[in-house]
């Protein structure tokens, strides 16, 4: 299997195989707490689409996963608290706006995979690094940790997902700052993919746009939302406050992981980019801008 529709088919396979096996563990557990039953759910349907990533010896099967699961986490939640009578407008207004990021994120990464040879650089290289230890390497650190970072970042909606409480000046802020992040990552992911499609030199950078103000305004959209989640919550129960433990992990992921690999790898393409890093801030766009 080659073609890149070929690997779509394959890749939804492998979510609806993984959407099955979640249900089959929480069968026995829905007398269980909904925490616990959605880590168990989560782990199980991580392990079903690391067993599709060895099948087609591509880790960038796991990529989606990251936009498909937490939708799926918030339903769950939000059918709990329903059931405990906490079903309302701030349910409904979370659990939208993770609909329209998951959807958005996951077609974004469709019509950016180039099919079952398509692996993501970053695999890749651990991929070269690790030899034969490659696929135990990329179930803890491709697999294994970003489901735990996504699900700490999830974390603090259960008691804004299963509470009742009237919608109030504290979740108008957390919408928009969740609805803002969406948009910031639309456009920024919007003007990439035209600058990619336009006419320009391999060694041009994007400096237009959204792109003129930081080096990765897509990361900065997706730090944004999970601390605009996190908001959610301490309107409901403050004592939860430290569960920004998980956009906390999130944001440190960012900033010492993928920011510095990109511009890596980015250095590596482009000879422009030492320029282009000195010129702009990587996320917070406080710095110079291009002119």
């Amino acid at each position: 299997m080659k073609s890149k529709s070929g690997g779509r088919l394959f890749v939804a396979a492998a979510y609806l195989v993984a959407t099955w096996v979640a249900f089959a563990v929480a069968a026995p557990l829905w007398a269980e707490h909904p925490i616990q039953v959605a880590v168990a759910c989560d782990l199980a349907a991580t392990a079903v689409v690391f067993l599709f990533s060895v099948l087609l010896d591509n880790s960038s099967v796991y990529d989606p996963y990251w936009s498909v699961a937490p939708p799926m986490v918030a339903v769950y939640w939000a059918a709990c608290g329903a059931a405990y009578g906490g079903l309302g407008l701030r349910q409904a207004v979370i659990v939208a706006l993770l609909f329209l990021w998951g959807i958005r994120l996951t077609l974004n990464w469709a019509r950016r995979w180039g099919g079952p040879t398509d692996e993501d650089f970053r695999y890749r290289e651990i991929r070269g690094k690790t030899g034969r230890a490659y696929w135990p390497a990329s179930f803890v650190s491709i697999h294994l940790m970003p489901t735990i970072w996504v699900f700490l970042g999830l974390l603090p909606l259960y008691p804004a997902l299963t509470q009742s409480a009237s919608f109030g000046i504290l979740d108008g802020i957390a919408a928009a700052l969740v609805a803002t992040a969406i948009a910031i990552e639309t456009i920024a992911d919007g003007q990439l993919r035209r600058f990619l499609r336009s006419p320009h030199e391999p060694g041009d950078v994007l400096g237009t746009g959204l792109w003129a103000r930081c080096r990765h305004p897509n990361y900065l959209g997706e730090v944004l939302f999970w601390w605009g989640l996190y908001l959610f919550s301490v309107t409901v129960q403050p004592d939860w406050a430290w569960t920004a433990v998980g956009p906390l992990s999130i944001t440190l992921l960012f900033v010492f992981v993928s920011v510095p690999w990109m511009d890596r790898h980015m250095l590596g393409r482009h000879a422009g980019w030492a320029e282009h890093a000195k010129n702009l801030p990587a996320l917070l766009p406080l710095g110079r801008t291009r002119s």
